[in-house]
C-alpha cells in the first residue's frame, strides 16, 4: 500500500474516533501540511464517505450520515470489543436468535470483522471464546477487565500454561500469585479467572477488573477432568463469608426457587418428599404439613444485609419456614404488616 493511500486510512480512522477534528489536528496527526489534509479529504468524498467540513474558529471535518456504511477502522481494542459485545449479547439472550433476521445480523456482522483480523488477534480471540462462560445477564454496574489481562489469561487458559499475576484485593492490598487457569467466567456484569494456585494447592477465583497484569510462563499443566468455571464461581459467589447466614425450608422445586434466587445468590437442594407418617417443616398449617402439598427444598443464602429478602420472599409465592436467623422473622412481619397496611388504606377523597 502506497504511503499516501495509508494515509487517507488514517484520517478515516481518525475521523471514526468521533468529534469534530481541526484541519492544523489532523496535519500534525498525518505528518502532512493542511494542504495535503484537504486532498485526502476530497479521496474519501470521492468514495462516498460522508465527510463534513464544519466552519468556523473550532471549525474543521467530522464524519456525517450517509446512505452507507463507510470502510470502518478498528484498532485491536475496538474489534474485540465489538466481537465479545454481540457474542455476548447473544448468549446472554440480549439478541435475537439465529434464523431471525436481526439474529442473522448479528452472525455475520461478527464474521465480517472476524474475516479480516490479523492472525495474531485472530488467535487471541479465539483463545477468549474457548475458555469464557456466561452464566446470567449483566446486572448493575459493570468492571470491564484489561484488554491486555484478558487476552493473557485466554492465552493461558487455551494452552493450559502457567500465568503470573499481580492482584489488588478489595481491601486495597497487593499481591503476585501463580495461577493455574482452567476457564474465564462473565457473571453479572463482571469477569472472573477460575483455577488452583500451586502454592498452597487450592482452587482459586480472581476477578479480572482487579488484576492489574497477567504474564503467561513457561511450562504447562494438565486440566483435571470434570471441571466446571462457571458453576464453581457461582458456587462460590454463593457460599462466600457474609454477615448473615440464613437457612430456609421452601416448598417448591429448585427451578421454582432459583427464579428469584438464582445460583449467584443461594445455594438450593431439593429434600426427599415426606411418605407416610413422615413430617413436612412445622408451619403451624395442615395443608403444609401434607406430603402430598408438594416438595421442599432447602435454601442457604450469606448476605450482608437482610432487609432486601422479606420481598424477595414474598415474590416466590411459596411456604417457607425460616429455621434462622431470628432477625429474619421480625422483618418479614414488619413486611406483612406494611403489605396489610398499604391493602387496608383507602385513597384520600378529592
Amino acid at each position: 500500500m502506497s504511503r499516501p493511500i495509508a494515509r487517507v486510512l488514517a484520517l478515516l480512522e481518525i475521523l471514526q474516533s468521533g468529534g469534530i477534528q481541526t484541519v492544523a489536528h489532523l496535519a500534525d496527526r498525518l505528518d502532512v501540511d493542511e494542504r495535503t489534509v484537504r486532498r485526502y479529504v476530497g479521496h474519501l468524498l470521492d468514495l462516498d464517505v460522508p465527510v463534513e467540513s464544519v466552519r468556523g474558529r473550532h471549525g474543521g471535518y467530522r464524519l456525517g450520515s450517509g446512505y452507507r456504511m463507510p470502510p470502518l477502522m478498528l484498532s485491536d481494542d475496538e474489534a474485540l470489543a465489538v466481537l465479545l459485545g454481540l457474542i455476548a449479547g447473544r448468549r446472554a439472550g440480549l439478541m435475537p436468535a439465529a434464523g431471525t433476521a436481526s439474529g442473522t445480523a448479528s452472525e455475520t456482522a461478527a464474521a465480517k470483522i472476524r474475516r479480516v483480523l490479523p492472525d495474531r488477534l485472530a488467535g487471541r480471540l479465539d483463545a477468549v471464546l474457548g475458555s469464557l462462560a456466561f452464566t446470567s445477564p449483566p446486572g448493575g454496574s459493570a468492571a470491564a477487565p484489561e484488554t491486555g489481562v484478558l487476552l493473557s489469561i485466554a492465552d493461558a487458559v487455551r494452552h493450559h500454561r502457567p500465568i503470573l499475576i499481580r492482584y489488588a484485593g478489595a481491601d486495597g492490598r497487593r499481591s503476585e500469585r501463580t495461577l493455574h487457569p482452567y476457564g474465564l467466567v462473565a457473571h453479572s456484569g463482571r469477569w472472573y479467572v477460575r483455577g488452583v494456585d500451586p502454592a498452597i494447592g487450592e482452587d482459586r477465583t480472581f476477578r479480572l477488573d482487579r488484576i492489574t497484569s497477567a504474564r503467561v510462563l513457561p511450562g504447562a499443566f494438565e486440566r483435571p477432568a470434570g471441571i466446571d468455571p462457571a458453576e464453581d464461581v457461582l458456587t462460590g459467589l454463593a457460599t462466600a463469608p457474609y454477615r448473615h447466614e440464613v437457612t430456609l425450608r421452601v416448598r417448591g422445586r429448585a427451578e421454582e426457587i432459583r427464579t428469584r434466587l438464582p445460583a449467584g445468590i443461594a445455594t438450593v437442594e431439593e429434600t426427599p418428599p415426606a411418605s407416610g407418617a413422615d413430617k413436612e417443616p412445622d408451619t403451624g398449617m395442615d395443608e403444609v404439613a401434607d406430603a402430598d402439598a408438594g416438595r421442599w427444598s432447602r435454601v442457604e443464602i450469606r448476605a450482608e444485609r437482610l432487609d432486601w429478602l422479606p420481598a424477595v420472599l414474598a415474590s416466590l409465592d411459596l411456604p417457607f419456614v425460616i429455621e434462622r436467623p431470628d432477625e429474619l422473622r421480625d422483618l418479614v412481619e414488619a413486611f406483612a404488616r406494611r403489605l396489610v397496611e398499604s391493602a387496608r388504606r383507602t385513597a384520600p377523597r378529592a
